[in-house]
């Protein structure tokens, strides 16, 4: 499945069920809002978005915890996590899709080149994904957005599927 195969299951589920849809973004930097925006009828459900591709940032206005952030570092699993709750409750939306990472050229924090983490964040719970790509930084990045919105749409399945 494609990058915009993705986008085009994930809104479609999201239409469906008609629930809303946030997204907040590292490494990714604007490129899931970019994606998304580009399918038809995806006005019904996109709230809006964070990037926060600065480590201050993903605690001002995503409100991930400074202690996480100085204990862990921008890339990590429990960061992602925090990152989809706080687009979640900060645009009002009913999901919302995370992601942090290196992209690359050069490793961050002692963190390799393609370490990504994606994570989903609904009424359902919230789960998150570790990446490890291989590719140039714009391959990094289409993967981390096509990773997350194929989770989100797992996700949407799952709980179309749970009475």
């Amino acid at each position: 499945m494609d990058i915009h195969a993705a986008a085009e299951a994930a809104v479609h589920r999201l239409v469906e069920r008609g629930e809303t849809l946030a997204t907040a973004e590292s490494l990714t930097g604007g490129l899931i809002a970019a994606t998304i925006v580009e399918i038809p009828g995806v006005s019904a459900v996109y709230r809006g978005g964070l990037v926060v591709y600065a480590t201050d940032l993903k605690n001002r206005l995503a409100g991930v915890s400074r202690d996480l952030l100085d204990e862990r570092g921008p890339v990590d699993p429990e960061v992602a996590l925090a990152l989809a709750a706080g687009a979640r409750e900060r645009c009002g939306a009913d999901w919302a899709v995370a992601t942090t990472g290196v992209a690359g050229p050069d490793p961050q924090d002692g963190k390799p080149v393609g370490l990504v983490y994606v994570s989903v964040a609904g009424p359902t719970g919230a789960v998150v994904r570790e990446l490890k790509l291989g590719g140039s930084r714009a391959e990094i990045r289409s993967e981390s957005v096509t990773s997350v919105l194929r989770l989100l749409s797992n996700r949407l399945a799952e709980a179309s599927a749970t009475p």
